[in-house]
């Protein structure tokens, strides 16, 4: 499968992974602190330390693999909608909006990136400004006309 990301999304992955390369070493200190207290089988200390190490490697391990598989897309224009752009959008029964169409690491709703693979990404990728389209969702179709690309 192709990591599609742009280069705003690879930047915010490779600087978490730093962050979480930093957390690393606060993590083994805690543990080690930890352990110097004898007993670890009751030790709450070294039980939380364990989980957030697991729980961070596993997300440096994920991050490492998407940095190492992206396929960093620029945008090439403002003609029609492609991964990276902004989409202004009016919406036949409800508020107009604004959405980034991203990668799908980097789908985050809440914050307007949608995914090239959503159903509103597939509906309006490769459109230009003035067109509608109809997206199919949970309750029933909505209509958007994109007003915008930048």
């Amino acid at each position: 499968m192709t990591n599609f990301i742009t280069p705003d999304g690879l930047k915010e992955f490779e600087k978490e992974l730093k962050e979480r390369l930093e957390k690393r070493r606060k993590i083994a200190q805690a543990i080690k602190s930890a352990k110097e207290q004898g007993d670890l089988s009751e030790n709450a200390e070294y039980s939380a330390a364990k989980a957030q190490q697991r729980e961070n490697e596993s997300r440096i391990n994920w991050l490492v693999c998407v940095i190492d598989k992206a396929n960093v897309v620029e945008k090439k224009g403002q003609d029609h909608v492609e991964l990276g752009c902004l989409v202004d959008l009016a919406r036949e029964n409800a508020d107009d909006m604004t959405v980034q169409v991203v990668g799908t690491h980097e789908t985050d709703p809440a914050n307007g990136k949608i995914s090239h693979q959503s159903p509103l990404g597939q509906a309006i990728i490769g459109k230009k400004k003035g067109e509608a389209v109809e997206v199919e969702t949970p309750n029933g179709k909505e209509k958007y006309q994109i007003k915008d690309i930048k």
